[in-house]
C-alpha cells in the first residue's frame, strides 16, 4: 500500500520524483503529493484523487531548481482520501515532512499526548504523529529525533523524512513496509517502495530490512540499526528488470499487455530449471537436501488473493503427482490460528511482492515453530525472499496492473515445476513421466502465444450479450475450480459485477438456487478425467435456464448443443489446463471491465501491493 519516492542529487527534483509516483501509482490513488526544498523553503503540493490531479496543479514547479524532495501516492487507511489527508505531512513549524507507508496502531493515544503539549494536528492521518513526535524530539540532531520518534511508535512503517534545516539529507526508515535505496552513477540517491520507481535511473539498490535507518545525501547513503545504532555494510544489488518493461509498449493498458506477456513468463521461469531433454527439474534455490525432502510428512500453504488461488491448484498437482498431503491457508487465517508445524512440514509462501503483510507474518510463525519455509516471489531481494530458507523466483518481470495476471501465470509455471522436483526426489514419478510432464510444461508457452490472439477475438464477441450484467458465477472441476475461483476475482476486482467462483459439484449444495434467465454461468469443461461429470453440471443449469458460457476442447461438438457461447481451447495435458484455461477467463475479464469503461488497471479501493494488515 502508498507509494514513497525520494531523491537527493544534481537532477531536477520535481521531475524525478514524478515520474517515479507514475510507477508506484499502482500501490495507491487516493490522492497524491510531493513537496521539495527551494532556496531554504519546503514546497509542499497535494491533491485529491489520482496523481494526474497532482501533476495538474504543479504547474511550472516542474521545473524549480531545487535538487531535494519527498513524494507519496496514497492508499487510504485513517482518513478519508482527501487533499487534507494526502501526504507529505508537516510539523507546526512546517519546517519538517514525513511520508509514510504502513499503519502506526497507537497513534490515538500518541495523538492525545502531543495534543497537550500543544501540537496542532490538520489531518485525520495516523502519518501526522510522526511528523509532530520528530519536532517533539528534535534538538538539533535529525536522526537522533528520528530514532527518538519511532521508538515511540507501534506499527508498520517505511518513512521519507526532510528538515529544512539539514537541507542536503534524506532519512529513511523501514519496520514491516518495504523500502529501497537506489544509486546512481551521477551522485543522485534515491529511496522508493518498490524498484519500479527507480528503473528509470538506475538498476543499483539495497534493500532495507525491518528496524533499519538510512541517511541519504547526494551520491552516498549510510546505513544503521535502530535497535544498536551501529553501522550496517549492505549488499548491493543489481536488478535485471529495465525501464522500459514497465512501459505499456503500445497497449491500451498494463492488464493487456500483461496477459499478452505470459507465454513469455512461463519461458523465463521455466528456462534452466528443467531439461528437456529428461524432464529432470533442479531447483537448487530451495536449499532442502534430498534427506529434508524425503522427510515432508505435509506441505502447508500460504497466501492472499490471487496467490491464494495457485496454490489451491498446487494441491491437486502435488498430491497427484508428489504423493504429499497439502493444505492451502489464507494468511490472514493462518496467522491467527493454532498451527501444528514442526520440523516435518514444509510451509510455503506465494507472494508477487515478496512484502505481502499476511503472508509475511505467516513465514516468521512458521520458522519459529520449526517448520522450513520456501516463497515463490516475483521480487529479487524482497523480505520474504531474504527471510525464507530456499526461494522459487517466477521471473514474470514488473506487473505493473493492479489485477494479476503474469505473476499468477508464472507462480503456476514454478509450483507444476516444484511439483515435478518432489515427485523425482521422492521417486512418485516416473522417468518417462517426468519427461513427458515436463515438455508439457515447456510447449504450454507456445500453446498460449500462439492462441492469445484468437482468445481474445472471440471474447470480444462474446462479451457484448454478458457485460452489463449484475452477477455472474464461474464454475470448474478438480485443477480448474481454482481458475473458476481466480476468474470470478479477476471479473469482481476489475468490472465491479459481483461473481463467485464454486465447484461444479457444489452447485446443487446451495447455489443453484440462484440461476435463472437473467444469471450468466462460465464453465471451465475441458474433456479432462472429470469431463462427464462436468458436462452433467452444465446440464444442471441449463435445465434451470441459466445463461451459459463454455470454455472447452477443440472438436467437442456437445458444447454447441447446450449453448451458443463456446470458446474453444486446444488439447493439451490434463496438468496444463488449469495454466491454458487462465487465459480465456482473464480476458473475459478484461474485455467486460474495458467495455463497462472501468478502470482496469486502477480498480477503485484497489491497491497492488498488501503491505498492512
Amino acid at each position: 500500500m502508498c507509494g514513497i519516492v525520494g531523491y537527493c542529487g544534481p537532477k531536477r527534483v520535481v521531475p524525478v520524483i514524478l515520474e517515479g509516483l507514475r510507477r508506484l501509482e499502482y500501490r495507491g490513488y487516493d490522492s497524491a503529493g510531493i513537496v521539495y526544498l527551494e532556496n531554504g523553503e519546503l514546497i509542499k503540493h497535494r491533491a485529491k484523487g489520482k496523481l494526474a490531479n497532482l501533476e495538474s496543479i504543479i504547474g511550472d514547479a516542474i521545473i524549480a531548481p531545487a535538487h531535494i524532495g519527498l513524494g507519496h501516492t496514497r492508499w487510504a487507511t485513517h482518513g478519508a482520501p482527501t487533499t487534507e489527508n494526502a501526504h507529505p505531512h508537516s510539523d507546526c513549524t512546517g519546517e519538517l515532512v514525513v511520508v509514510h507507508n504502513g499503519i502506526i496502531e497507537n497513534y490515538h493515544s500518541l495523538r492525545s499526548e502531543l495534543k497537550a503539549k500543544g501540537h496542532i494536528f490538520t489531518s485525520e492521518t495516523d502519518t501526522e504523529v510522526l511528523a509532530h513526535l520528530i519536532e517533539d524530539n528534535l534538538d538539533g540532531d535529525l536522526v537522533a529525533a528520528v530514532k527518538k520518534a519511532v521508538a515511540l511508535v507501534e506499527g508498520s512503517y517505511a518513512l521519507g523524512v526532510l528538515w529544512a534545516k539539514e537541507p542536503g539529507k534524506l532519512i529513511a526508515v523501514r519496520n514491516q513496509s518495504p523500502l529501497v535505496l537506489g544509486l546512481d552513477d551521477e551522485g543522485g540517491s534515491f529511496l522508493a517502495s518498490d524498484i519500479p520507481a527507480l528503473l528509470p535511473y538506475t538498476n543499483k539498490v539495497i534493500f532495507l530490512d525491518d528496524m533499519e535507518l538510512a541517511v541519504l545525501t547526494a551520491g552516498k547513503q549510510q546505513i544503521f540499526s535502530l535497535e544498536s545504532g551501529e553501522p550496517i555494510e549492505k549488499e548491493v544489488e543489481i536488478i535485471n528488470w529495465n525501464s522500459a518493461m514497465a512501459e505499456k509498449a503500445g497497449y491500451k493498458h498494463f492488464m493487456l499487455k500483461e496477459i499478452y506477456e505470459q507465454p513469455q513468463a512461463i519461458t523465463n521461469t521455466v528456462s534452466g530449471r528443467v531439461n528437456p531433454e529428461t524432464g529432470h527439474v533442479d531447483l537448487p534455490e530451495l536449499n532442502l537436501t534430498d534427506a529434508e525432502l524425503a522427510n515432508i510428512d505435509r506441505i502447508v500453504f500460504v497466501a492472499c488473493g490471487t496467490s491464494w488461488h495457485s496454490a489451491l491448484v498446487a494441491k491437486y498437482w502435488i498430491e497427484k503427482y508428489a504423493h504429499i498431503p497439502v493444505e492451502v491457508d489464507i494468511a490472514s487465517e493462518f496467522r491467527y490460528r493454532h498451527l501444528l508445524l514442526n520440523e516435518r512440514v514444509l510451509t510455503i509462501t506465494l507472494s508477487q511482492s515478496g512484502e505481502t503483510a499476511d503472508t509475511l507474518a505467516g513465514l516468521r510463525i512458521a520458522k519459529q515453530l520449526g517448520s522450513k519455509v520456501v516463497t515463490i516471489c516475483n521480487v529479487v531481494g524482497s523480505t520474504m525472499t531474504r527471510e525464507a530458507d530456499g526461494t522459487i523466483y517466477t521471473h514474470a518481470g514488473p506487473e505493473i496492473g493492479v489485477a494479476s495476471t503474469k505473476a499468477f501465470i508464472s507462480q503456476l509455471a514454478a509450483l507444476f515445476l516444484l511439483t515435478l522436483h518432489l515427485g523425482q526426489k521422492r521417486k512418485t514419478i516416473s522417468q518417462k513421466d517426468s519427461l513427458q510432464f515436463g515438455r508439457d510444461l515447456i510447449d504450454i508457452a507456445g500453446v498460449i502465444d500462439k492462441e492469445l490472439g484468437r482468445i481474445h477475438d472471440d471474447v470480444n464477441v462474446l462479451i457484448e450479450s454478458y457485460y452489463d450484467s449484475r452477477d455472474f458465477l464461474f464454475i470448474g472441476r478438480g485443477a480448474n475450480f481454482p481458475i473458476a475461483l481466480e476468474g470470478a476475482l479477476k471479473l469482481k476486482e476489475i468490472s465491479y459485477i459481483h461473481a463467485e467462483g464454486y465447484a461444479s459439484g457444489e452447485l446443487k449444495h446451495g447455489p443453484i438456487a440462484l440461476i435463472d434467465k437473467d444469471m450468466p454461468i462460465l464453465g471451465l469443461v475441458p474433456q479432462d478425467d472429470v469431463y462427464q461429470k462436468s458436462i452433467s453440471n452444465v446440464e444442471e443449469i441449463k435445465a434451470r435456464q441459466g445463461r451459459i458460457i463454455l470454455i472447452g476442447t477443440e472438436g467437442d461438438s456437445h458444447l454447441k448443443t447446450i449453448t451458443d457461447d463456446v470458446i474453444y481451447l486446444p488439447k493439451v495435458a490434463d496438468s496444463m489446463n488449469p495454466i491454458l484455461y487462465t487465459i480465456p477467463a482473464q480476458l473475459l475479464a478484461y474485455a467486460i471491465a474495458t467495455r463497462r469503461g472501468c478502470d482496469v488497471d486502477q480498480p477503485r479501493n484497489l491497491a497492488k501491493s498488501v503491505t498492512v494488515e
